[in-house]
């Protein structure tokens, strides 16, 4: 249906349908149970014959009504003028635009008559006793049309001297006050002109029961309209009587006798060739509602329904009505769970609607279980208790199987959904080994916060890969092929929020490490953020950036305070790998033996000395890949706090131990002062390496007689090839 007419009486409609890529106008007089194609006129305005032969031609109508209620629009009717309707339209094959002109029907539609052969504003007088035209306001114009007798003779008036574009007309209200006022313009460029008409003068008295007649609705001759016979008074054509408030449109209405089309095919029935109402094909006239239960009754469609509004009696008013049956008493079948909103997903801490619908079942004596998931469930005796909904409010996210439960005595029927409860990912964290071996598994982890379960998903983007490594797991498992240095960007995405984090990664075939720790002093200014860490961190490899290279400090967050140091082989070693790890071991105890002895301190602030202690000496990655030390990612959290302290040990060494003082001689460098970038305000605190004692200095040169001999050659040797320290804060 392209557009749809009310055409003012009941049951009748006048549409536009598309059939075949055609639109043609049909009417219908029972509410669309049957439509027919109009009738077009007979004759012409020269009364030569109209040659319209059905289905073939046809009349065809413009059915849009104004949005400017001053104006008639191409189709119009009024209640108080029964019968008459006035239309813009075409005679031919299909509705068009072009060669339109103007048709009524005094009859309701049966039969039309061409009044004009251009478009026309027509309004009704005096209850649709009269009728004015005047042409559309594209054009102006001086006169207008009048018509008593429903069209059929239209007499020319003069309302304006100059032509006016018509934009609209009012009538009045009151029976006593019959005027009309037209209002528009000159010209577009002229100001807004309004013409009053009395039109009362035109009648010359009151109408008589004399001048009505009485006027049969009916369907092409058939009486019975909508289960009705309807007679209506209308005013005799040409009577110039005025109609009055006491005018009476309806004479009689008497029903009819129900006869077939008078009746439309019920819900889930269609109207066959042959006639009959069957079964569509998705509909199983089988099924009962759920709500019939045991020991009722129930309507049993019989394929029809008498059309709405309609009046007819007896007949085959019987054989059409739904009969009443008993419900039967059947097991639920059909049982289907959803939420209000039609989603699988819902945000934590949220109401949760979930809607139970069961297609067959008796609903008064079936009882519904339902188990959120989460270790609640409730249960109701029957439908009745759950038609607008089951609320729930998860505290938790996380994937949850919600299963609904229909029983009663003859059976039982389930049904499951599967609910994605979520919140938006706030930190992410990133924990990954700071060194890694060559070809060796380790584990990387994400931690989220808050804490979620299976909701989320992990993109591990690892070195130069184009394509990340996708899990449901925050931690996965990682061989690293070649050595340097490799980045590592882990995203969590959940709900609709992406974060991320990046980790860098030092990879060789070996290395060798130290776990420390620090006076408890220490612990008391510590805030234990990134940011500490890192300025601090930044401060000192700038105070050691022209020492080396080649020592990595790891700072642990939180307290106590702790850290790793790395010692790491040369990046361009060209003696043997068994070499190397002699350096790196000899190195190693010189820097153990120092820590052992606490001879590495430093002050953090006047008054405020934090001793360095070795804690462990390890021999591989702090993050062990194997899976029995999947949870080594926790202590790596808990000695990350090392990082700051190991790297003063190694500024103070520059003086104190004999390989340090050894490279100041050969590069005749003063000791540097360590300032924090915390702050870089003149007033921040400095931190420098302190004297030590007389006692510690007798401890020195007895350790440096000891080891002297030992290591002297093998000093030059490791600073001649610039091995480097490298100082890294968390």
């Amino acid at each position: 249906v392209v557009d749809i007419f009310v055409a003012g009486i009941k049951g009748m409609l006048i549409a536009n349908r598309r059939l075949d890529n055609q639109v043609k106008s049909y009417i219908t007089y029972n509410k669309g149970r049957d439509w027919r194609l109009l009738q077009a006129p007979a004759t012409d305005l020269a009364g030569n014959d109209i040659h319209c032969i059905l289905p073939f031609c046809s009349l065809h109508l413009q059915l849009q009504t104004s949005e400017n209620p001053y104006l008639s629009g191409s189709i119009s009717t009024k209640a108080s003028a029964p019968g008459i309707i006035v239309a813009t339209g075409n005679i031919g094959s299909e509705l068009s635009y072009n060669n339109v002109g103007m048709f009524i029907s005094s009859d309701a539609g049966n039969n039309w008559r061409h009044i004009f052969e251009e478009e026309h504003n027509v309004w009704f007088l005096d209850k649709g006793g009269a009728l004015v035209a005047v042409k559309q306001p594209t054009v102006p114009t001086r006169h207008l049309q009048i018509s008593f007798d429903e069209g059929r003779q239209w007499t020319r008036h003069s309302f304006s001297l100059v032509p006016l574009f018509v934009d609209g007309m009012l009538v009045e209200a009151g029976t006593e006050n019959q005027i009309m006022t037209f209002f528009g313009h000159f010209s577009h460029r002229s100001e807004w002109q309004l013409i009053k008409i009395d039109y009362k003068s035109i009648f010359n008295r009151k109408c008589t029961e004399g001048d009505y007649q009485t006027w049969h609705l009916h369907n092409k001759g058939e009486p019975c309209v909508m289960g009705q016979k309807q007679i209506y008074m209308k005013r005799r054509p040409g009577n110039y009587c005025m109609l009055g408030k006491d005018y009476a449109k309806v004479l009689s209405a008497e029903s009819c006798i129900c006869r077939a089309h008078d009746f439309e095919c019920d819900y889930g029935y269609e109207r066959r060739r042959e006639g009959n109402c069957l079964p569509a094909f998705w509909f199983n006239p089988a099924v009962v509602s759920r709500s019939c239960s045991q020991g009722q009754k129930y309507l049993n469609s019989t394929g029809y329904r008498k059309v709405v509004s309609n009046n007819c009696i007896k007949g085959v008013k019987d054989m059409y009505t739904p009969r009443k049956q008993m419900c039967p008493n059947r097991a639920p079948k059909g049982l289907s769970l959803s939420t209000r909103e039609g989603k699988l997903t819902a945000d934590l801490h949220t109401n949760v609607t979930f809607l139970v619908h069961l297609d067959e079942g008796d609903s008064m004596r079936t009882n519904i279980q339902l188990d959120f998931g989460d270790g609640t469930a409730v249960s109701y005796s029957n439908l009745s208790w759950i038609e607008e909904g089951i609320r729930h409010v998860y505290k938790t996210a996380g994937i949850f199987r919600v299963s609904a439960l229909a029983e009663n005595t003859l059976g039982f029927d389930t049904t499951t959904l599967y609910l994605h409860v979520t919140c938006p990912v706030e930190h992410v964290q990133f924990l990954a080994p700071f060194v890694a071996i060559k070809n060796k598994e380790v584990n990387l982890t994400a931690v989220v916060w808050p804490i979620h379960s299976r909701t989320v998903t992990y993109f591990w983007w690892l070195g130069n890969n184009t394509e990340p490594v996708i899990s449901l797991d925050g931690s996965i498992s990682y061989t690293f092929t070649s050595e340097g240095m490799n980045t590592v960007t882990v995203q969590v995405s959940s709900a609709n929020a992406i974060l991320q984090d990046t980790k860098t990664i030092a990879v060789q075939e070996f290395f060798k490490s130290l776990l420390l720790s620090f006076s408890p002093n220490l612990d008391e200014y510590n805030p234990d953020v990134p940011e500490w860490r890192q300025d601090v961190g930044r401060v000192i490899k700038k105070a050691l950036l022209q020492v080396s290279d080649q020592l990595l400090v790891a700072v642990f967050p939180g307290v106590p305070t702790a850290a790793e140091l790395f010692l790491l082989p040369h990046k361009n070693q060209s003696e043997g790998r068994k070499k190397s790890e002699e350096e790196l071991e000899q190195i190693s105890e010189i820097l153990a033996s120092a820590l052992n002895q606490n001879l590495v301190e430093f002050e953090l602030k006047p008054g405020a000395r934090v001793i360095v202690y070795i804690t462990q000496l390890t021999l591989a990655p702090l993050v062990d890949s194997m899976p029995r030390h999947s949870s080594s990612a926790m202590l790596m959290l808990l000695s990350v706090v090392f990082l700051g302290l190991a790297v003063f040990l190694i500024y103070k060494f520059k003086r104190k131990i004999p390989w340090i003082n050894i490279y100041a001689e050969v590069n005749q460098e003063k000791e540097q002062e360590m300032i924090s970038s915390v702050n870089q305000s003149d007033s921040t605190p400095k931190i420098t390496l302190s004297e030590f004692t007389t006692a510690k200095e007798v401890m020195e040169k007895e350790m440096d007689a000891r080891v002297k001999r030992k290591i002297h050659g093998l000093i030059n040797h490791f600073f001649n090839s610039k091995l480097l320290i490298w100082m890294n804060f968390g």
